[in-house]
């Protein structure tokens, strides 16, 4: 964790930025796979271990407002959990760590939130997005499990979403340390790509390497050669040569901050004539966009200019026609990438996506779009200087969403049909980076992953 100023000085930031009542945060509990001592791998709520820093079960944290008292929840190691577990440290010894004064056995949330209810004090909470919580939520401010998403608190959430979303230095530093290890398991997926290998054995290499860097993967593994799908989790096909192989993985540290890249690979070593055509498109799109980073400039514009370069790309190829600006503005590249550029990235790999989308990546400014594909851009706001992002265009061939529009003429002035038909079965390409924006610009962040059809092939020997 971070020094115990670093949490106190979250939480001092927290009330300063709200009115009046209780501020409630939440830990995680485990949660079994199929019996109760069973369980998957915990993972800490990350709004909680942005305030409270502690990484253990059953914990959660209230800070007041108006008194600007701050408490920790959470029970003491019975002997049982220490034959079990091993010594561990008290909860008093876990809240001084991060400048917390009062503890109290976890039974008594109920206590303290009831009386402050009495009071006719707001207590404010976030969405919870585990049943457990949900439950514990329920009993504690009197509202239904299905409406505690609508009943959550806006004001705590827009002023989570404004401290979290400007990352601070040390912050920075823990994100690239997690990119060393990302490095790692891309180029070492690239490594492996080759005609008869399962993409499960190279799955389970690149997991291995993300426990080794003593973390875990940020989310599961993408990794297929089917990459039209979007988000594609199967690993069951041998790779055969003239595919291409696509990873979309990263790595999360022992703290949590978390990596997000995507890399595209021919199987057969060299991409085709047909490949690199496409993945120069993708390319291009990406480094322009990466390019226009900056503080002040909406992240949709971006995101407009990346469509606007795919389009243009596409046109030169003959996949599509007409009016590069219009087709764009109209939704037409959509049927090739129908996703967003980017999300923000820290503590969460859709970073506070918990929160509310719209409240993550969109305010009173910029509203997000009603066209399919844009509709789906996950963050369109002004960018601001200590903001960490990704930047993932790409090319898709989708037979079921080709077939829908083809059968619809949809934009028929914009696409060639008869020449995207010939592109079914391709697969696809994305190339995805992070970004930190600087207040001149931007960096990619981490050591460069190969992303040149040179450096990428020179990667994987040529084969």
């Amino acid at each position: 964790m971070f020094t115990k100023e670093t949490y106190i000085s979250r939480r001092k930031q927290l009330r300063q930025g709200m009115e009046e009542g209780l501020v409630l945060i939440m830990g995680n509990v485990d949660v079994p796979m199929n019996y109760n001592s069973n369980t998957y791998r915990f993972r800490q709520d990350s709004n909680f271990l942005y305030f409270f820093g502690l990484d253990q079960q059953g914990l959660a944290g209230i800070m007041d407002i108006d008194s600007g008292e701050e408490m920790l929840f959470g029970d003491d190691a019975s002997l049982d959990d220490v034959i079990w577990m091993g010594p561990q440290p008290s909860m008093r010894l876990r809240a001084e760590r991060v400048g917390v004064q009062r503890t109290a056995p976890f039974a008594k949330l109920i206590e303290t939130v009831g009386a402050a209810r009495q009071k006719g004090r707001k207590i404010h909470f976030l969405p919870p997005y585990r049943a457990e919580n949900q439950l514990m939520l329920e009993g504690l401010v009197g509202v239904r499990a299905n409406e505690l998403q609508a009943a959550a608190s806006v004001e705590l959430i827009k002023a989570v979403v404004a401290l979290r979303s400007v990352k601070e230095p040390q912050e920075i530093k823990e994100i690239e340390k997690a990119m060393e290890v990302a490095y790692l398991m891309h180029t070492t997926a690239m490594k492996m790509a080759r005609p008869g290998v399962f993409e499960h054995e190279i799955a389970g290499v690149v997991e291995g390497i993300a426990i080794s860097g003593n973390g875990m993967l940020s989310f599961p593994l993408i990794l297929s050669v089917h990459g039209e799908t979007l988000h594609n989790h199967s690993h069951d096909n041998k790779l055969e040569g003239g595919q291409l192989l696509l990873m979309d993985g990263g790595a999360e540290t022992a703290m949590h901050y978390a990596t997000d890249h995507t890399r595209t690979m021919p199987v057969s070593g060299r991409f085709s004539p047909r490949q690199k055509d496409i993945y120069e498109i993708v390319l291009n799109a990406q480094v322009q966009s990466i390019n226009a980073i900056s503080p002040g400039v909406t992240f949709k514009s971006i995101h407009m200019l990346a469509a606007e370069h795919l389009a243009g790309g596409l046109k030169e190829l003959g996949l599509m026609k007409g009016d590069v600006k219009s087709a764009v503005e109209q939704g037409a590249h959509a049927l090739f990438m129908p996703h967003g550029l980017g999300h923000m990235m820290g503590l969460d790999v859709h970073d506070m996506e918990d929160l509310g989308e719209d409240f993550v990546g969109y305010d009173d400014e910029v509203k997000r779009s009603d066209i399919f594909g844009t509709a789906f851009l996950r963050l369109g706001r002004r960018l601001q200087e200590g903001f960490v992002l990704t930047v993932e265009p790409g090319i898709y061939f989708i037979p079921g969403l080709f077939e829908k529009w083809q059968q619809e003429k949809k934009f028929a002035d914009f696409i060639n049909y008869d020449k995207v038909k010939e592109y079914i079965g391709f697969g696809g390409i994305r190339i995805e980076d992070d970004i930190l924006v600087t207040k001149d610009g931007f960096k990619v962040l981490g050591k460069p992953i190969p992303k040149t059809v040179a450096d990428v092939e020179a990667a994987m020997g040529g084969k």
